[in-house]
């Protein structure tokens, strides 16, 4: 008995150091989804310690035990609370590239069911951002649900993955385009993952991208709206004109393809670098990026000029996957931001007919 919790302990320390393998290096199966369950591993470790300190008495099995759960959590504690990259507004640049508009102005809007946890949806500072991403589940999700949750937390800024023709007409019928009359989306792909992705707002966009980052994914639609406080012609001395420019993303999911999935998100970075390269002003990615801070291509990610809305708060995570169960959740959804922004509130709400929470977020510039 006493051999056989110790090999649990031991096998328990190896799992939790497969976290620490080198970006790119986990994209063979099953490592992904075993990396995934790392900060539920201090379940069985409670377990064996309580085994050893109340029936066996033994106490170096237990302090190992304890140890081993506390290491579960190791990348939690270390990211939580520090915003890696956030600071203060920078120079003002020009958003990257345009792209042909698409039809998809007009869409979605009145009621359904949300609920859940959310973020406080009270009166926003003038220089604020209330953002909303969810995962559509094959364009499953409620149209009107979603046009609900945009009405009742004041979204502005609106990423959806996994969208199809079909929800894109629902969205239009319900009238999102009412309260969100702008939108880029992606162009439908065989090898898109659950269907294209879109990103929609409230403030008319001075630039605009079908995809705007080649990844082994979806189109990455994206939207580039003048900065809060500064006229859409006003030009710096470069002749750029202020911008913050919003994307819409969603990397594959390992079962898709390992490779492609850790390429992705690896991929993604580029347009933290491209932004700090180019002096653009900030750019944020929305979406379901299949990963979490355990996984060593999302911390590569956030290494490249990234910061995660919601390990920047001293709030804990905030898990979307899966909706309908309450325990355990995996955190696959995020809000990322390049510096000039800050994350002030993140929460999470439920909408009908997705497995995932939809993530809600309130940035400052």
């Amino acid at each position: 008995m006493l051999w056989v919790l110790w090999i649990i302990v031991l096998l328990c320390i190896l799992w939790i150091a497969l976290a620490a393998l080198p970006a790119g290096r986990e994209k063979v199966m099953p490592l992904p989804y075993m990396i995934a369950l790392i900060p539920f591993l201090w379940v069985p470790m409670a377990v064996v310690a309580a085994i050893a300190a109340f029936s066996l008495h033994e106490w170096g099995l237990m302090c190992g035990a304890i140890a081993a759960g506390i290491a579960t959590q190791i990348y939690q504690s270390r990211y939580q609370g520090t915003a890696l990259h956030a600071g203060a507004a920078k120079p003002a640049g020009r958003s990257s590239g345009q792209a042909k508009p698409d039809a998809s102005g007009e869409s979605a809007a009145n009621t359904a069911e949300s609920a859940g946890q959310s973020d406080e949806s009270a009166a926003q500072p003038a220089r604020a951002y209330r953002l909303m991403t969810l995962n559509c589940r094959y364009g499953r999700a409620d149209a009107k649900a979603i046009v609900t949750a945009v009405r009742a937390h004041n979204i502005t800024v609106l990423a959806l993955q996994e969208m199809n023709d079909d929800l894109f007409a629902a969205l239009n019928e319900a009238g999102l385009g009412r309260i969100l009359p702008y939108s880029q989306c992606g162009a439908g792909k065989a090898t898109d993952n659950g269907g294209y992705n879109g990103i929609y707002t409230a403030a008319e966009p001075i630039g605009r991208q079908r995809d705007a980052i080649m990844i082994p994914a979806a189109d990455v639609p994206s939207l580039s709206l003048p900065l809060p406080g500064r006229p859409a012609g006003e030009l710096d001395a470069d002749g750029d004109a202020p911008t913050i420019t919003f994307a819409a993303a969603h990397t594959k999911s390992p079962m898709r393809s390992c490779r492609d999935w850790s390429n992705g998100i690896i991929g993604l970075g580029e347009l933290a670098e491209r932004t700090e390269r180019e002096d653009h002003d900030i750019m944020v990615v929305m979406g379901d990026l299949n990963g979490q801070i355990e996984h060593p291509s999302f911390r590569a990610l956030l290494a490249r000029g990234f910061t995660d809305a919601s390990l920047s708060l001293k709030s804990g995570a905030h898990p979307t996957f899966p909706s309908w169960l309450p325990w355990p959740r995996i955190e696959l959804d995020h809000v990322l931001f390049t510096p000039g922004a800050k994350a002030v509130a993140v929460g999470t709400l439920a909408v009908k007919g997705t497995d995932h929470l939809a993530l809600t977020a309130t940035l400052e510039v």
